[in-house]
């Protein structure tokens, strides 16, 4: 027998080299596949994005579950004899990259500007290389049979041309426009952020209640009595009879240094029951003002700039961070009498997600995407949407998902995303950094000019911000299968040229939830319109991976976990089991040192059972079966009447149901009861069976545990150099 099987299993030892075996033999490519005859030419096509890693980092735990379910989900395709396609991909990261650089340069007392867009631009791209560089070997680390022939990044020549195409179509239909609207502003960043990229942080603050000064007839309450010099109405409900004879009346007065006059409003928007059911309007520095704003034709005054400072008011005031100003303006009042109480309140503060930087509302001209506007709709390949009806983003994204021509894996995930969509607003998709797709737009005097490339003549300037970076990997599902240097003036068309358009809509979009408004939203908002298709059949969504005891992974807590780490001392099958079963999708799981250790010694039994049956049949042809005594004829049986079951359960996506039947098949029965029955008659029955059920475990065991059972299949009789990984599916 092969002198490897003395030895005990080891991974570190064994797994790089099975790695650069697949690489080699060009499998991980569904084109070579078909030339090889290992996949039909008219096969079925099974596809998958790589959801892209940021390329600020290295991978962590969150990702290599991530890469192990859908390796399983890949692997298993493959097996079927199904085109299969996983598509690799970084994302540029705009804001978190961009942050990371300039830190780096602040310890060098070197900031952005004093290198240039251009030097600076140079500086974080070659960052984000050696970044992506670690990352894609840490991704080789997990075993993801990814197609590295195909690897994309969404800031690449390809993508970026896609985006300035996606950007004037959307143009062109009317979807972009650019506007002055209340915007989340980063005050630490000096950039605007997403509804959706603001966290809101639990701290303590105050409801100030008290009066204007001058003949104003009632008080009013806020938390920020710093904006109140911006205000340019104060709203109340149309039933609340304390006000309704003030409603329509305008009053004068000075606040806190500054002239200030505002307009008694009813809307319905106003909650009687809270504070004094009076709400000072300040439509410069809230969103819910500026809506209010908007409905009732008022003024806006900013009086707080984009460094977080007032523009205006008295001496300790004007000039001064917001927070200063809050506490010099509650003086103000209290000297001049005309506060009347102050509470702390446990209050909700934004901040952005990337820098922690408060965010501050503004008023600023940007670019945006428009949910709710009709266009006519592009294809007749969305069920219960024809050829050119009139319909909104919105409408389309809330209809693929409700009539479930996109599923979402648990469905509980489908109310967050409808709650969501329902309450979506117009999404700012310009940004002020310079990493990233900048705008294509250029200006001259009040000409606009929307294109992929620079009008000619002289005087154009281009717009200086860069596109949200969801906007470009928004694209992701479909930008990646387009065929570089072989565009046409729309998406649609050029993906309709392409090769790789057998390959979408793609089968299945796996992910987190934490990322289903960021991300999963967006892509079918995209896709929908440039394609007029849906960009995927399924979204699963996988859980958080939490310590041993359940808690979540934290810098705080010090419990983070080196995916890297631990497959160096286990090997990448046993994370790979570890982080699968008993995790349902959606649901979170917890890992600790005990699981990892259970799979790694589930690895050892393979191996050593696999040394047992190696020694008891060397030599035995296994071409012609000989006929099968009763109970051996029964354990095959049981084998197949499991095939079936599990097979269903992959093509449900119940991984985790699938990997503990065939640890306990192989672990209690197999090893158990099989491999004792047969030890005392060693007869050509036993040994067919013994190498059959073998064969088609490691063959169902592969996209669990694909290094082992790679290593194992290599030395079997009859492989031939012949690869596991393109090996068929047990068949009942």
């Amino acid at each position: 027998m092969n002198e490897k099987f003395l030895k005990p299993y080891d991974a570190s030892a064994t797994e790089d080299n099975i790695y650069k075996l697949w690489e080699e033999s060009g499998y991980f490519n569904p084109d070579k596949c078909v030339k090889d005859k290992v996949c039909a030419p008219d096969a079925e096509t099974f596809s998958i994005v790589l959801p892209p890693p940021n390329v600020t980092g290295i991978l962590h735990i969150g990702h290599s579950a991530m890469l192990g379910i859908e390796d399983i989900m890949v692997r298993f395709a493959r097996m079927q004899g199904k085109k299969t396609l996983w598509l690799p991909g970084t994302d540029h990261a705009a804001i978190a990259t961009q942050s990371k650089v300039e830190k780096e340069l602040s310890k060098k007392k070197i900031r952005r500007h004093d290198l240039g867009r251009e030097k600076f631009l140079e500086e974080v791209h070659n960052f984000a290389m050696s970044s992506q560089s670690t990352i894609l070997s840490q991704v080789k680390k997990m075993g993801s049979s990814v197609d590295w022939s195909r690897l994309a990044f969404t800031l690449d020549e390809t993508r970026e041309k896609a985006v300035n195409k996606a950007f004037k179509e959307m143009y062109e239909a009317g979807l972009i426009y650019r506007e002055h609207r209340i915007v989340n502003w980063d005050v630490k960043g000096q950039t605007v952020v997403s509804d959706d990229e603001v966290v809101h942080e639990p701290r303590k603050g105050k409801m100030y209640t008290f009066k204007y000064s001058g003949d104003f007839p009632f008080p009013i309450a806020t938390t920020r009595p710093e904006t109140k010099l911006g205000d340019t109405a104060v709203a109340v409900h149309p039933d609340d009879a304390r006000y309704k004879e003030y409603i329509g009346k305008e009053y004068s007065f000075e606040f806190a240094g500054e002239p200030v006059t505002v307009k008694i409003v009813a809307d319905e928007e106003v909650d009687p029951a809270f504070g004094v059911g009076a709400l000072g309007v300040t439509p410069a520095h809230s969103i819910t003002d500026w809506e209010i704003a908007k409905r009732h034709n008022l003024p806006v005054k900013q009086v707080i700039n984009e460094y977080g400072k007032m523009t205006v008011g008295m001496e300790g005031v004007k000039d001064v961070k917001v927070a200063a100003a809050r506490e010099a303006i509650a003086e103000w009042l209290e000297k001049e009498e005309l506060l009347i109480s102050s509470e702390e309140l446990d209050q909700n503060v934004g901040t952005a997600e990337r820098t922690g930087g408060v965010i501050e509302p503004l008023p600023k001209l940007q670019w945006w995407i428009d949910t709710d506007k009709k266009f006519p709709f592009k294809t007749d390949k969305i069920e219960g949407i024809e050829k050119g009806q009139e319909v909104s983003l919105k409408e389309i994204m809330l209809h693929v998902v409700k009539s479930g021509q996109v599923n979402m894996l648990p469905e509980k995930f489908e109310r967050i995303y409808f709650d969501w969509i329902n309450k979506l607003r117009p999404w700012n998709i310009s940004r002020q950094i310079w990493y990233g797709h900048r705008v294509p737009v250029w200006y001259k005097n009040d000409e606009i000019f929307v294109g992929e490339q620079a009008p000619e003549g002289d005087g154009w300037v281009r717009d200086e911000d860069t596109l949200d970076t969801w906007f470009s990997s928004g694209l992701w599902t479909f930008s990646t299968l387009l065929e570089k240097g072989a565009e046409k003036e729309t998406l649609l068309e050029w993906l309709e040229a392409s090769k790789d358009r057998i390959f979408h809509p793609t089968n299945v979009l796996e992910t987190g939830g934490d990322i289903i408004f960021f991300w999963v939203a967006r892509m079918i908002l995209m896709t929908t319109f440039f394609l007029g298709e849906i960009p995927f059949d399924t979204a699963y969504f996988h859980g958080l991976v939490r310590d041993g005891k359940g808690q979540k992974i934290s810098k705080s807590l010090g419990n983070n976990i080196d995916p890297v780490e631990i497959i160096d001392q286990h090997g990448a099958d046993a994370l790979r089991m570890a982080l699968i079963i008993g995790t349902a999708p959606g649901m979170d799981s917890k890992l600790g040192d005990d699981k990892v250790r259970a799979y790694r010694k589930f690895a050892n039994k393979i191996w050593n059972a696999t040394r047992f049956v190696l020694d008891n049949t060397e030599g035995f042809d296994m071409s012609s079966k000989p006929e099968l005594e009763t109970d051996h004829q029964k354990f095959i049986d049981e084998w197949e009447d499991l095939v079936k079951e599990i097979t269903k359960e992959m093509e449900e996506y119940k991984f985790y149901l699938v990997g503990e039947k065939l640890y306990h098949f192989f672990w209690h029965t197999f090893a158990d009861v099989v491999i004792e029955k047969v030890k005392d008659d060693m007869n050509d029955s036993a040994k067919y069976t013994l190498l059959h059920l073998l064969k088609e475990q490691l063959k169902a065991l592969h996209p669990f545990m694909p290094f082992i059972t790679e290593e194992i299949w290599q030395s079997l009789p009859g492989a031939d150099g012949k690869l596991l990984m393109v090996e068929s599916w047990p068949q009942a």
